[in-house]
């Protein structure tokens, strides 16, 4: 256990009914010798009990509170744990910060250090803990499930069935370097190869997830493009129901990417609001310049998204040039202002049109149409296997990227000493993702992001 008891509040920082005040640590119980008279050999640990908490230097009462306590290593991090659930004022919480900073041994704790403990005590291990982080971010219900599953240890059982493969894998081709002279039976030494050439199937297989489970973590990147005045604007107010873009009749009021979080099909959605493309004014001065750096991010944020809103403004007598060259397999095509303009209208007739769907952002005519079909899109990208869970983030990613190039070049070694080699540094790749071995320099990368009473 650590020599140091550390305690922070638990709950969201702010004015509230109940505020959760989580201590941890060798310490932990004394403390509450400190804040009351209560004999601790008959405080019962994971039940609860309403307490008079006082101040020890002025014997003023702080709260009346509800205290549980857990002895470890039946507790989230494994020790000794105490909280307080305290009324949530912002006096009753300095107050008590104030006394739990004075008492020996206690001091507060930093980001992610609760959790950082209850991994280090084996609670749970990196992907789990990750996960926490995960779960408490979620907006939508898609991101709780999947934070959920992972927080059950869905893909830590993933890779820790992997690296027992991998390892009997390794033990078999240990048993010809370890036992030359041996006569080692065919039916082992054959095994290797195999059992190799699956993992790098199963892996490769994971890899090839098309970024799913990483777009449902952080969102799903949508963005609207389109000429200057196509309505692009009042669609994302349209879409976020509140007024996110200023709306106007000059063209090029939209000089910069704005963004709205929005939850569609739960599933997160990033939506951009993007400038008009007109390029030939990508490169001008003065006050033009502006509009210049907003049409070079619009064009990189159509690049990098996920799925393109390509908007057409219907009394044209021919589609926007700059946006039909952005037509691809990402994009919706939109046909807007069908309030002003004639079936018969010109661009109804363009080739790349004839499935385009027709809208009035002004009137609201097919916007929920429109919806509905991006909502379809939307959770066809973002769906995930209830199977196999997906990957969640980067680092993931890059370890089992380096441990299926490590297997690639094993399955190809003609000693089995150099095969071993890359076996083992496949293993060791495998066991950073879960924290089972290198990890050192992972847990503060890890658990900064972690808000400081989790």
């Amino acid at each position: 256990m650590s020599a140091e008891t550390i305690f922070a509040l638990s709950s969201a920082a702010g004015k509230a009914g109940v505020s959760v005040i989580r201590v941890s640590g060798d310490d932990a119980w004394c403390t509450l010798e400190h804040l009351s008279s209560v004999d601790l050999s008959k405080f019962t640990p994971r039940s609860s009990k309403m307490i008079a908490l006082k101040n020890p230097v002025s014997h003023e009462t702080i709260d009346h509170a509800l205290v549980i306590g857990f002895r470890g290593p039946h507790s989230f991090t494994g020790e000794d744990v105490i909280e307080y659930h305290c009324h949530g004022s912002p006096a009753v919480l300095e107050e008590m910060m104030g006394v739990l900073g004075v008492i020996p041994n206690c001091r507060m704790a930093e980001h992610g250090e609760f959790t950082r403990r209850a991994f280090e005590n084996e609670k749970m291990d990196l992907t789990e803990a990750e996960a926490i982080a995960d779960l408490i971010d979620a907006e939508t219900k898609a991101q709780k499930n999947q934070a959920l599953a992972q927080m059950g240890g869905a893909l830590s059982d993933l890779y820790n069935g992997w690296a027992e493969e991998l390892t009997k894998a390794l033990a078999y081709v240990e048993a010809i370097i370890d036992f030359p002279d041996e006569e080692v039976p065919d039916e082992e030494t054959s095994k290797a190869k195999p059992a190799i050439e699956a993992l790098i199937d199963k892996v490769n297989a994971h890899l090839n997830d098309d970024r799913r489970g990483e777009r449902l973590r952080d969102g799903l990147r949508l963005v609207i493009i389109g000429a200057p005045n196509a309505g692009k604007s009042s669609l994302v107010n349209a879409l976020a129901q509140r007024d996110v873009a200023i709306v106007s009749d000059i063209a090029g009021t939209t000089r910069d990417v704005i963004e709205a979080h929005l939850n569609l099909g739960e599933y997160p959605v990033i939506l951009a609001d993007t400038a008009g493309l007109r390029p030939d004014q990508i490169g001008s001065i003065g006050q033009d310049s502006i509009e210049s750096e907003g049409i070079k991010r619009a064009l990189k944020h159509a690049e990098e998204a996920d799925i393109r809103i390509l908007l057409f403004d219907g009394t044209e007598n021919a589609p926007d040039k700059n946006t039909l060259d952005l037509i691809d397999d990402r994009s919706l095509i939109i046909i807007n202002k069908t309030d002003i303009i004639e079936k018969s209208a010109p661009l109804f007739h363009v080739k790349q049109f004839e499935r385009a769907l027709k809208i009035s952002t002004k009137t609201g005519e097919g916007l929920e149409d429109f919806l509905n079909m991006l909502t379809k899109l939307i959770s066809r990208k973002m769906s995930v296997s209830r199977e196999t869970p997906s990957l969640t983030r980067q680092r993931h990613r890059d370890a089992l990227e380096d441990c299926a190039e490590s297997l690639t070049i094993a399955i190809k070694q003609p000693l089995p000493e150099l095969m071993a080699e890359e076996l083992r540094h496949a293993l060791r790749k495998l066991g950073r993702i879960t924290g089972r071995v290198d990890v050192e320099d992972l847990l503060d990368v890890i658990f900064k992001d972690f808000c400081i009473g989790k």
